[in-house]
């Protein structure tokens, strides 16, 4: 829960709002983004139980579509995905902050960077003392999502209508509108196969299976809590134009004091998510590490606190130089998920697949859980990873994509370097 539940669901329903013009619409979506994040986490659960490795996806994608694939992903998760949503998590956090603290842009990224050091920090002196403080970030992630719904109760009891703001005539929604209003969605319930890498660390693999699936019932059933909190205290228009409809949900409420409380969760949920891809951003490094000789510095893992220290401090130090370009660029936020959403979504598609081909090249394999209904779930699984593939391409534009896709095919060149190296 806490690799998923962060700065989107506090950050995202304003876009969502923007794209779709009525309330049911918009609960229908976040509906359908939690019924896709579920069929994912299903997907994930066999192949998670089936194939327990630190590298998560790497091992999958490795074993279905080979080597070289699995070395584009690494790279991508080490580059972009991982390093990205770092970086995106941290703006968040730093921007709901400067609500009560007033930060320029250039301190905005100073204070930004700091707290990646210092989370890092804390998961470098041990995996047990980052799950500990994780636990208690997610508490407060939840106690936040929990206190939308109260105040939402708290509204209707006092008999106060949802918040009037004029704005023209929304359109009807179309497939192009409702397709990148699910990009925001699927970015709030993004996350969960960010678990498969800690499946070789669990006591079994029917505890991958529950924390997938359970985690994701009981996520989805908070963000309906939160997005019909949303629309009843600040009404579809009052969504659409708040930047912060957290904080202006709990101000109305609450007033000032309910406003300062939520701002300050929601800086903990963006913190909690960045501390939970510290948890498990260096292991896929790690693991891709081990498959190549010449990064053998970066496949050493810490026995004693239970973490691949060489491969987090790297990875870090790419979190930093992305606050730097994100600072640079002046959108922050903005910049890092037009960097990360369409390769993100790419290996996801592929994740997808792969439960389908390795199904049939290794029917051998024992799978302690297999998706229902296979193939239909798999195959509907990539199929939508693919449409919102489709759809952030095309809200990220082909010039912000030649970026990511660049970044990925100077993994290529690195991966023929190494290559050449080896041989050498």
């Amino acid at each position: 829960m806490g690799m998923v539940i962060g700065a989107g669901i506090f950050r995202t329903p304003q876009s969502v709002a923007q794209g779709l013009g009525s309330e049911g619409t918009l609960m229908l979506a976040w509906a359908l983004g939690g019924l896709f994040a579920l069929i994912g986490a299903l997907c994930y659960a066999e192949l998670s139980a089936a194939y327990p490795d630190t590298g998560g996806d790497y091992r999958f994608l490795r074993e279905a579509f080979g080597a070289d694939a699995a070395w584009l992903f690494a790279w991508s998760r080490f580059a972009v995905i991982f390093s990205a949503s770092g970086a995106l998590l941290a703006f968040v956090g730093i921007d709901y902050l400067a609500e009560l603290v007033p930060m320029g842009p250039f301190t905005r990224a100073l204070v930004a960077g700091a707290m990646v050091i210092v989370l890092t920090a804390l998961n470098l002196r041990g995996v047990q003392t980052g799950t500990r403080a994780q636990i208690a970030m997610v508490a407060m992630d939840v106690a936040a999502l929990l206190a939308l719904g109260g105040a939402a109760l708290w509204l209707t009891h006092l008999g106060v209508p949802p918040q009037q703001v004029t704005r023209a005539p929304a359109a009807p929604v179309s497939l192009a509108a409702f397709g990148q209003a699910m990009v925001f969605i699927m970015l709030a319930y993004g996350g969960f196969n960010d678990a498969a890498t800690l499946s070789a660390e669990v006591r079994s693999p029917r505890d991958m299976t529950r924390a997938l699936f359970g985690g994701m019932v009981l996520i989805t059933a908070l963000y309906m809590i939160a997005n019909w909190a949303y629309v009843r205290g600040l009404g579809m228009a009052g969504l659409a134009a708040s930047e912060a409809p957290a904080a202006a949900l709990m101000a109305r409420a609450f007033g000032t004091a309910g406003e300062t409380a939520m701002v300050l969760c929601v800086a903990v949920a963006a913190f909690s998510v960045l501390n939970a891809l510290i948890i498990v951003g260096g292991r896929t490094l790690y693991t891709a590490a081990e498959d190549e000789p010449a990064l053998a510095r970066l496949a050493q893992w810490d026995q004693s606190k239970g973490v691949p220290r060489a491969a987090i401090l790297v990875q870090t130090a790419v979190e930093l130089a992305l606050i730097a370009w994100g600072a640079a660029s002046g959108r922050g936020f903005a910049t890092m998920v037009d960097y990360l959403s369409p390769i993100y979504w790419l290996f996801l598609t592929m994740s997808g697949l792969a439960v389908v081909v390795l199904r049939t090249r290794q029917p051998h394999i024992d799978r302690p859980y297999k998706v229902p209904l296979y193939p239909l779930l798999p195959l509907l699984f990539a199929a939508g990873c693919a449409g919102v593939l489709y759809s952030s391409v095309r809200y990220v534009g082909w010039s912000g994509c030649l970026i990511s896709f660049g970044m990925l095919a100077l993994g290529l060149v690195v991966r023929t370097g190494l290559r050449a190296s080896a041989r050498a």
